[in-house]
This record gives structure tokens, sequence and C-alpha cells, in this order.
């Protein structure tokens, strides 16, 4: 099992899995911090809980890319338009199924991205082991039970352990995680663990504030109410100084 700690320190336990082999060079499930093996749960996909690989990605690795299934995607929503009652031909709504299709495309865009290739090269050797925090990064996302948005603002810090990631390359992460369907609970593990994957640092804490319109627009249609969730890693989630130290360097306005 696989300890990650919340914003208190606390530790719970999730299950890691296996890691595709085209990716071991930056995968390895684990990482070293103060001379301690640290583990970290590295998904491959969110179909399977445990270590046995996933019969439909399995399955479905060979087919057209994204985009070639516009066409299907367009019909679908035109469909979809029609089930509702309404007319998909009318000038109004002559093309958006073909929008909507497009749309969606761009909302999970992240499908098509690797933290390899987001990434590209830009680790820099460098002595510093002092706290990088980069915080209020905007974040997108849609809402896997839904399919609605949720949005709001991440903050990442890491302690270095002889290696620097370029600064906007965190905004990268975030937002090669945040464009596919997601909870929210999951992308702050995600983009954790992807840093810890990119330059093995001593600690990185992740905090996510969002904004979730499947509880603004419907159900009990909380407008003002936020979720904030963090994952907190290595010495982060050892070192209470640590966490408080990020925390009101995240949380400061």
């Amino acid at each position: 099992m696989v300890e990650i700690g919340d914003i208190t320190g606390q530790k719970v336990e999730v299950e890691p899995v296996l890691v595709h082999p085209k990716k071991a060079c930056l995968t390895n499930g684990s990482s070293t911090t103060n001379g301690k093996e640290l583990l970290v749960a590295l998904p491959k996909c969110h179909c399977v809980k445990g270590n046995e690989p996933c019969s439909y990605h399995e399955a479905t690795s060979q087919l057209p890319t994204r985009e070639a299934l516009l066409p299907e995607m367009t019909r679908a929503y035109k469909s979809l338009l029609g089930a509702l009652g309404e007319n998909p031909d009318r000038e109004g709504l002559l093309k958006t199924p073909e929008r909507a299709a497009k749309a969606m495309l761009y909302f999970t865009k992240g499908y098509d991205q690797s933290l390899e290739e987001i990434l590209n090269d830009a680790i820099f050797d460098e002595n510093h082991d002092e706290m990088v925090v980069v915080k209020d990064i905007e974040m997108f996302s849609m809402c896997e039970h839904h399919l609605v948005p949720f949005y709001g603002k991440v903050s990442i810090g890491y302690l270095p352990s002889g290696k620097v990631l370029g600064l906007s390359k965190l905004a990268r992460i975030v937002e090669v995680y945040s464009r596919r369907l997601q909870v929210q609970e999951r992308l702050t593990k995600q983009i954790a663990t992807a840093v810890l994957k990119a330059v093995q640092p001593n600690g990185v804490a992740v905090i996510v504030e969002g904004s979730h319109m499947c509880m603004v627009m419907r159900g009990v249609q909380k407008i003002n109410s936020k979720t904030v969730t963090s994952t907190m890693l290595g010495e982060f989630r050892d070192n209470q100084k640590t966490r408080e130290e990020f925390l009101k360097l995240a949380l400061h306005h």
C-alpha cells in the first residue's frame, strides 16, 4: 500500500498500480527521501484499483486518434439534441453538434499528452535545496460524474534535491492532468506524483481549490462553496514545520 498525506499530515492508503514500460525511465514507482524510499501511486488509468492490467484500455489501444472520432461524436451530440426535444436541423443548432464535439476534445486534450512530452528536457541540475512554490495556477477540468466543469487554482511546492524544474512546466503539469475527466481528489494526487517523478525532490505539496458546477448549477446549488484538496509527500508529510511553511505561502493572499 502507498501512504499519501492530506493537508493535516495524516496518512491515508492508496493502491499502487503498474506503470507502462515506455515510461519506466521516469516512473519506477519510488523515490528517495533522506535515505528512505518513498513509494507513490503511479496509475496508468483509472479503470482498475490494483496491480492488474486494464482490459478496457488494452482492447482500445489501437483505436484511431481522438480527432478521427469527431464525426461519431458529432452524430452523438446531434442525437442528444433530438432526445431533448430540439430540432437539430434548425439554423441556431445546425453546427452545434460539431462545435460541441470539438469543444469536448479540447476539454479533454490531456489524454493526448504525457509527462515526458511536456517536460521537454526542462530539468536542470541546481544546488538549491530551499522550498520552491508556484501558487494560484489556474485550472479548468471536467467532472467525470456529470460532465460539467469545475475550475479553480492550484498551488505547488517542492523541496529540490539537486534538480529543479522549469517553472512553466509546473503549470503544464496542471494542464495535462486537469484536461481530462476528473475528480478533484485524484487530480491533486496526480499533480504531486508527476512532480515527484520529474525531479525526485525531497518532498512535494499540492493544494487545489475548486468550484464545481455540479454543486452550483444542479443539486444543492450552493454557488459560494469551494472544495479544497491536498496531497503531501516526503518532507511535507513528515515534517510539520515544512508543511506549515508551505501552507502559509500557498494560502496567504
